[in-house]
Formats: C-alpha cells, structure tokens, sequence
C-alpha cells in the first residue's frame, strides 16, 4: 500500500517552498500525495492563492480547503482553530507523513497534530534563526517534528544544539532553488504583459508587519512609503502577510495609488515573482527573498529593520534602520551596488534529494519517540 503524505500549506511564501516536494512524490506515483490548504491561501484580501495551489495540476480530489482566521484574528486564535481544524482531518485521511515548512503558525498547529497523534512530522528548513516571534514559532516547529530537512550545514548544527538526533537531520538546500534554477520560467515579456507591468527597470518593495513591534508599524510604514516616493524609482509592490500590523502598512500603501511609478499585487505567481526579481535593480523590505532569493540570483537587497537578523549574510545585503532617511541612503547605496550571484543554499536538486531519502526504508524506521540528545 502506497504511504500517505498530506503537505500542508498556510501561504504563497511556504508554498513556493514545497512545489518541488509536491511535484517528484505526486508524479512518481509511488505515494498517495494530499495538500492541506489554508491560511492567507484563503483570503481574497491576499490574492486568493489558493488557486495557485489547483493550477499546478493536482488532483482536485486531493486537496483540502480551511479557512483558520478572520481579518484581525490573532495568532493564538489562529493557531487554536487550525489545530481544530486539522486534527479533523487527519483523523478521516490517516496520513503516514505530514510536512511543514518553516515559522508560521500553521505549520506549528501542523506539528502538534501530527506528535500528539503520533504521526510522523518533517519539517521543511528548521534550524535557521531571525530576530521576531518567527524564530520562536520555527523552533516550537521543530521541537514537535520527528524529522528535519534543512537548507544547510549551519540549520544542521543548530538542530544538534537544540538537542535533536543527527539520524533525523537531512542536509537538502532549499526546495525553491529546484524552481530558481528551472530553465522554464516564464520570460520577462510574458511576465510584464500578464501583469501589466509598464516599465522596464523597477525594484521590487514586500513589506511585512513584525508582531513583536506592531504598536511602530504604522510609522514604520510611512516612513517607508515617503522614502520610496522620493527614490524616484519605479516599483513592483507586493501585499504584506496577515500578521498583526498589517493593516497599517495597507493603509500607508494608499498614498501609491494612481501613482505610475508603483504597480501593487497581492501576490505574483512564484514563477512569475522569480523572472520579476531576476530582472530588478534591487529588492526592497524585510522579506526573507531578499536573504535567500535574491542573493542567489545577484540582486541588491535592502533589508528594513529588525525582522531578518541574523537569518543569513551576504555582501549584497544593506542593512537599514526603519527613518525615512535610512531607506533613502540605502536606496541610493543599492542603485550603485554591483555584485555576483552567492549560492548558498542549493543547487536545484533539493526534490530529488527528498524523494531518495523518503523512498528509503530506513526514513519509515525513524522513531516517533523523541529523546532530547545531549552535546
């Protein structure tokens, strides 16, 4: 009998992360693939992506909708209502596997069903760190998964220290290089025509709310808008996540409306969003794009705040505090700043790296009892 795998996604960010995943352990047809959908996939607010999800060409029957969350709903209210939602689920499909990626409260509700149900749990880039609530939420992940799959070494070390077996760690890179290094990415016209893009040199502006600094965001927001305003630079903005706070940086965006040198999405299908980045002067927020695609394609990253640090370093990152001075000044550094793609977190083969050790044995063998391991 085929071993059953339900993948679990919240957002457009995670998604784009598990395509890969999806796609070798759906195609191989050596395993029963189900997908989870929830979260931001399900709020039009947000693009609505859940359709995202259907045109990569699942099987419909395999994949579940829930909506978690109401605007405003806070994230332990969140978090209790996904946990509700889920364990319903798994209770009538009875996977053997459940994956998670990343820090978001789905995937941690996605954990604790699965431990508490004593089902095995992977974890999809744990062990990497960041200075918001994110980083707790990505440990409390790991802490209930039986399994990590990581970006890298240094992910690696940190799983060891936080007391998890060597065993139950799997160095592949990051599933989304799989996609970074297809040679089928849409081209830059197609992309400028589907979304209706007018100009031919532009940054890319994702701006999310840090929870932990929700009572600022609001003049962090602005302080951003009016630092991009007067760039001068024409630029591609992309909605912020649902985190507490958002509503503040939507509420600043308004003052781009009309205006021809902002175009703004809720969301870019991730193919799409990639030739975009590839094609840009620099990428400018505090999305983790700038710290791990961006890099990899020799894009300028300017990182806002505190919401990436300590995630990783790159030469092409300017760091930049929340005035509007701040950005302007990194801004002007960006337009200048010439450099070479960094690979650090894979080489396109992260999918076939997976699929070799989900096919093995010896991965089924792993032990859903968990025993902290002492340095």
């Amino acid at each position: 009998m085929k071993k059953k795998i339900v993948y679990l996604t919240g957002t457009r960010a995670d998604f784009g992360k598990q395509k890969a995943l999806i796609e070798i352990t759906n195609e191989s047809g050596l395993f029963d693939v189900h997908i989870w959908v929830t979260g931001m996939h399900l709020n039009t607010k947000y693009g609505g992506t859940v359709g995202e999800v259907y045109k990569y060409g699942f099987e419909n029957k395999n994949i579940f909708r829930y909506i978690n969350h109401l605007d405003h709903d806070s994230m332990d209210h969140i978090l209790a209502k996904t946990i509700e939602g889920f364990s319903f689920y798994i209770k009538g499909v009875k996977p053997d596997l459940i994956i998670v990626h990343g820090d978001r409260v789905e995937a941690l509700a996605g954990a604790i069903v699965g431990s508490l149900n004593n089902i095995l749990v992977a974890h999809i880039e744990g062990g990497e760190i960041s200075g918001t609530i994110d980083e707790l939420i990505r440990h409390a992940v790991s802490k209930m998964s039986h399994v990590h799959f990581v970006a890298n070494e240094e992910a690696s070390l940190r799983l060891i220290q936080m007391g998890e077996r060597k065993e139950s760690i799997f160095v592949i890179g990051s599933p989304d290089m799989d996609i970074i290094e297809s040679n089928n990415l849409p081209t830059f016209e197609t992309v400028k025509s589907y979304y209706d893009i007018l100009f031919d040199k532009y940054a890319i502006l994702i701006f999310h709310p840090v929870t932990t600094e929700c009572n600022n965001v609001n003049i962090q927001a602005l302080n951003l808008v009016d630092a991009v305003i007067e760039s001068g630079d024409n630029y591609i903005v992309i909605y912020p996540n649902n985190d507490q706070g958002a509503d503040y940086i939507f509420n600043a965006y308004e003052t781009l409306v009309g205006n021809d040198h902002f175009r703004l999405y809720p969301s870019l299908r991730f193919e799409y969003f990639l030739t975009a980045l590839k094609n840009a002067k620099y990428i400018l927020g505090n999305s983790s794009t700038g710290i791990r695609e961006a890099p990899h394609y020799g894009i300028p990253t300017i990182n806002i705040g505190s919401r990436q640090n300590r995630r990783a370093l790159s030469k092409q990152i300017i760091d930049c505090d929340y005035s509007k001075d701040g950005i302007v000044a990194a801004i002007k550094k960006a337009d200048i700043t010439h450099i070479s793609p960094e690979k650090k977190f894979g080489s396109g083969n992260s999918g076939q790296l997976f699929f070799d050790i989900i096919c093995s044995d010896s991965f089924w063998d792993i032990t859903h009892q968990k025993t902290f391991m002492d340095l």
